[in-house]
């Protein structure tokens, strides 16, 4: 029956589950079941508990349901549903679906083999606890596996039989239909319908009435707690009533008198506060007086302060006042006139500063008038103030020129000041000497007069900064403190303000007393500063108020370090970009003064150059200028830290000027050398070897002019170059005098290199090309009145361009040194030079080779081989080979001689072979044969006596024709 049903209070797992996979023995894992706690007391705790009611009417509706008479009983699902007419089919197999065999998974198991055999090894090793009670496990089982028979439908939460179709799934229409002929089996079909749910019913009730014998024990003892919970609530009761007792005593005996006490003082404090408001407005009231005070000793930050002050306690503390509502903007006219009076303070001190007599002192001028004006203007935000000092700049510029000018030509006698009345034209009348004592006077007045700039200049400069270091430490200060103030704040909160009778917080007459001191420490400070104003002696106390006196004491003091702190006031206007730019225009303004000095020299020196005086100086004056000009412009870049251009390029512009007319001079100069010169042999007196035996010393410069010892000195024949003699001309002497003067003036006036250096090639190439028409063009014929150009002639001029291509790799490292690297390019013209010199010495050496060439065509053309040995004509033409050794040994090196004639001696044999070809004689050992062979020999052994010529190799054998 169902009321045999039985459930188990453990969860029972599905069959799947591991703890069920093996059969274990019941008898060798029996456990006793463990009831609950007995924690509810036996005795039953209602009395008519044993009384009869309504919930103890039972009835078994299975039984009453189940019908004895039913011949059979249901076997499956299938006959229970669809009735007992119900036969079973078989099911023909798909032909879609393939026969599935165990072939089929002996893959899988080939894989999981290993995983299996690893997991038994575990099992063994480990095996499982086993915590469960097999008889309770058992039972729990079947319970499971009763309520299992129950449909899943009556164990929905939203199960409800008005729904048609949940009615319709636990009571089928059809068991109701009686109509028909198969009225008995519907009928039986009902009754069997209503046994199931009888059944499904007993299994659920014997399931609750398990859980709830459980835990009856538990429900038991939670309704006997209950008497047990309203006697502690009762105790409670009564021990928070003496507890509120106890307080209210002590409250009465402790709390009463310390609050009485707190509201006194809060009371003192409300009129410490009235007496210090009425003091302040009595001090607010001195303002206008004090700052009367102020102005007429110049302490405009000062005053400034303390109209800031006043108004922001007009604005704050005393706002609403009827006796102070004009001081607002009577407090604003004045500033406005105290801005007026600050500009026309600044630029009186600018004129002052700068109108100073130029002595050389660089100090600044009433430094702390200065620091104070410039605070003042600062927190004004009047920032015009370095226009005004640089418009007085360009006045004091303009008058120091005109001063050293008239200071100047006072001084000279010869300048009647009353027949020239322009101050220009005076000062153009000056010598060099004179006017470059003046321009050096200028240029150090304008020095002393920058740095003082810079000196004043630098002063507002440590202004600037100083007041923006103090915005940028106010910012970081009120950063820690709003930091501060929010964790106070959080701090705060956390605390507990207990209301008073009188409706005031314990916490506020705390705070009261804390505020207090700081307003009159904030009172303090504000009239300590050096803007308070005289106050009465019936002040709280003596920090409260000060002497005006203390403020000048405080400017007074400004040029020390903390001073400049201590003018920094809080109200500073100016952002810190603004800051920063003026700082940055104080800079630019110290770089347009010496762009402006730079500016006033260049009209100086344009007004003395308008009559060509500066195209006339020589190099010593115009060097002289030069190194003044570069002095001054170095100075001024150190000042300022930039190099202004205006006077540098005024200079340089004068330097082209005058490197074009010192290349003229000396181009012009070359010409007229060039064009009187007989291209004879000259002496070289003492001065010449000295200038060529400085250069060998590896130094291009012009030595030192020697009084004595070189008159003694007799003129040399040659001139010595590191060991080898030149023979030259006295035009190539000047020449290399003039090459120096070049590389020299390079070194005086860097700025001209590249000028120089092109002036220079010119000049090279002037010299090669001009000596080329005269000698080897033949113009010195006309030019000078020669006769002919000797063979002399031309080894003298060779060994002239000789001695120029010595010097240029010299003069190519001189230059190199002093060119940046970018213009090296420029070095190539040397290398063309070079190569010009070589082919004209070239040309030269074939020029003599060509003479003696035509001399044996002409002699060689009458020879006949007969008596007398040697030849007449073998004789001329010795004679005129004894002639050539003799016009070029001594000016040419002995190589190149051997060379010549070996050139010479084989136009010579091609000559002799040609007349011996005409004539028929061959070497056959005849007679003329032997005349031919004697006249040869008499030429060898000449031409081989010759100095110089011993060894060489003249190889006559070639003047034969070759036998065939």
């Amino acid at each position: 029956m169902a009321s045999s049903h039985r459930s188990s209070p453990v969860p029972q797992g599905s069959s799947s589950d591991v703890f069920f996979k093996k059969e274990v023995d019941p008898a060798k894992h029996a456990r006793p079941v463990q009831s609950l706690p007995d924690v509810c007391p036996k005795e039953p705790t209602v009395t008519d508990q044993h009384r009869w009611t309504v919930y103890h009417s039972k009835v078994n509706l299975p039984a009453a349901l189940n019908d004895p008479t039913l011949a059979k009983r249901e076997s499956d699902f299938f006959t229970k549903t669809w009735g007992l007419d119900f036969v079973d089919t078989e099911v023909i197999p798909s032909f879609y679906l393939p026969q599935i065999s165990k072939e089929h998974f002996i893959a899988y198991q080939q894989e999981i083999s290993q995983r299996e055999k690893i997991h038994e090894r575990c099992k063994n090793i480990c095996p499982p606890k086993d915590t469960f009670d097999r008889t309770l496990l058992h039972i729990h089982d079947k319970s499971r596996t009763d309520l299992e028979q129950v449909p899943k439908i009556f164990m929905k939460p939203d199960f409800a039989l008005d729904d048609p179709l949940t009615f319709n799934s636990v009571l089928p229409w059809s068991h109701f239909n009686t109509a028909g002929g198969k009225g008995n089996r519907d009928a039986a079909s009902s009754k069997l319908l209503q046994e199931k749910l009888s059944h499904y019913l007993d299994i659920v009730e014997v399931n609750i009435a398990h859980q709830i014998s459980l835990r009856s024990e538990a429900f038991f003892h939670a309704m006997t707690s209950q008497h047990e919970l309203q006697d502690y609530l009762k105790k409670t009761s009564q021990a928070v009533k003496m507890l509120r007792q106890k307080i209210a005593q002590i409250d009465k005996v402790m709390c009463e008198g310390s609050l009485h006490i707190l509201r006194l003082a809060l009371t003192r404090n409300n009129c410490v506060k009235v007496y210090n408001k009425l003091k302040l407005m009595a001090t607010v009231h001195q303002t206008q007086p004090t700052v009367q005070v102020l102005l007429s000793t110049s302490e405009f930050v000062g005053a400034l302060d303390l109209i800031a002050t006043t108004q922001e306690v007009l604005q704050q503390e005393l706002q609403g006042v009827h006796s102070f509502r004009h001081l607002g903007s009577q407090l604003c006219e004045l500033e406005k006139l105290i801005d007026k009076m600050m500009i026309a303070e600044f630029s009186t001190y600018s004129h002052s500063d700068l109108n100073r007599p130029l002595d050389g002192e660089c100090q600044v001028l009433e430094e702390e008038r200065l620091v104070s004006l410039i605070f003042g203007l600062l927190k004004q935000r009047k920032l015009n103030f370095l226009e005004i000092y640089g418009e007085e700049m360009i006045i004091t510029a303009k008058n120091i020129i005109k001063e050293r000018v008239i200071n100047k030509v006072s001084q000279i006698e010869e300048i009647d000041t009353d027949v020239v009345v322009k101050l220009a034209d005076q000062m153009r009348m000056l010598n060099f000497p004179q006017w470059i004592d003046l321009l050096k006077d200028i240029f150090s007045k304008f020095t002393v007069f920058l740095q003082r700039v810079k000196a004043t200049l630098n002063v507002i400069h440590s202004v600037v900064l100083s007041v923006l270091d103090k915005n940028q430490r106010t910012r970081e200060l009120e950063e820690i403190s709003q930091q501060r103030n929010a964790a106070k704040d959080n701090s705060l909160d956390s605390e507990v303000a207990y209301l008073t009778h009188e409706g005031l917080f314990i916490s506020d007459a705390f705070g009261e007393g804390e505020l207090a001191p700081a307003a009159a420490d904030t009172t303090s400070q504000r009239n300590t500063s050096p803007n308070s104003e005289p106050c009465s002696s019936d002040s709280v106390s003596e920090p409260e108020c000060t002497d005006s006196s203390s403020s000048k004491e405080q400017t007074s003091a400004s040029a020390t370090p903390g001073a400049i702190d201590a003018l920094v006031s809080e109200d500073m206007r100016l952002t810190d970009l603004e800051l920063g730019k003026l700082a940055s225009s104080i800079q630019e303004l110290l770089c347009s003064a010496s762009d402006m000095c730079h500016d006033r020299a260049v009209k100086f020196l344009m007004s003395r150059a308008k009559d060509g005086f500066l195209e006339k100086l020589n190099s010593t004056e115009f060097i002289t200028l030069s190194r003044l000009m570069e002095t001054f412009i170095m100075d001024t870049e150190q000042i300022c830290g930039r190099k202004s251009t205006s006077l540098l390029g005024a200079l340089q512009s004068q330097a082209n000027k005058f490197v074009n007319r010192f290349h003229e001079e000396r181009r012009t100069k070359l010409s007229l050398l060039l064009d009187n010169e007989r291209w004879k042999q000259a002496d070289v007196p003492a001065e010449f070897q000295d200038l060529v035996d400085s250069i060998a010393d590896g130094k291009i410069a012009l030595p030192e002019k020697k009084t004595v010892a070189t008159e003694e000195r007799k003129p040399a024949e040659v001139l010595v170059v590191e060991g080898h003699q030149y023979a030259v001309v006295g035009t190539v002497l000047l020449l290399i005098r003039i090459i120096l003067e070049y590389c020299q003036c390079v070194d005086n006036i860097p700025s001209v290199t590249t000028d120089m250096l092109t002036r220079l090639t010119d000049l090279l190439k002037y010299f090669n090309s001009r000596s080329c028409q005269l000698v080897l063009g033949a113009g010195a014929l006309q030019v000078v009145g020669l006769k002919t150009i000797t063979t002399k002639n031309l080894a003298l001029s060779s060994r002239c361009l000789q001695l120029i291509v010595h010097y240029i790799p010299v003069i190519r490292a001189h230059f190199e040194a002093r060119l940046p690297p970018k213009q090296w390019s420029m070095l190539r013209h040397f290398d063309h030079i070079t190569k010009d010199y070589h082919d004209h010495i070239a040309e030269i050496s074939a020029k003599l080779v060509a003479i003696m060439d035509s001399l044996f065509d002409k002699l060689l053309s009458k020879y006949e081989v007969k008596a007398p040995v040697p030849s007449p004509c073998f004789r001329n033409i010795c004679k005129q080979m004894t002639k050539m050794h003799e016009a070029i040994f001594d000016l040419l090196p002995e190589e190149q001689t051997r060379m010549l004639f070996l050139r010479i001696n084989a136009s010579y044999k091609l000559h002799l072979k040609k007349q011996l070809s005409h004539l028929n004689v061959i070497n056959d050992g005849g007679p003329q044969n032997g005349l031919v062979t004697a006249d040869v020999a008499f030429y060898t052994g000449n031409l081989q006596a010759l100095k110089g010529l011993k060894d060489l190799d003249l190889n006559m054998a070639e003047i034969w024709e070759q036998k065939r």
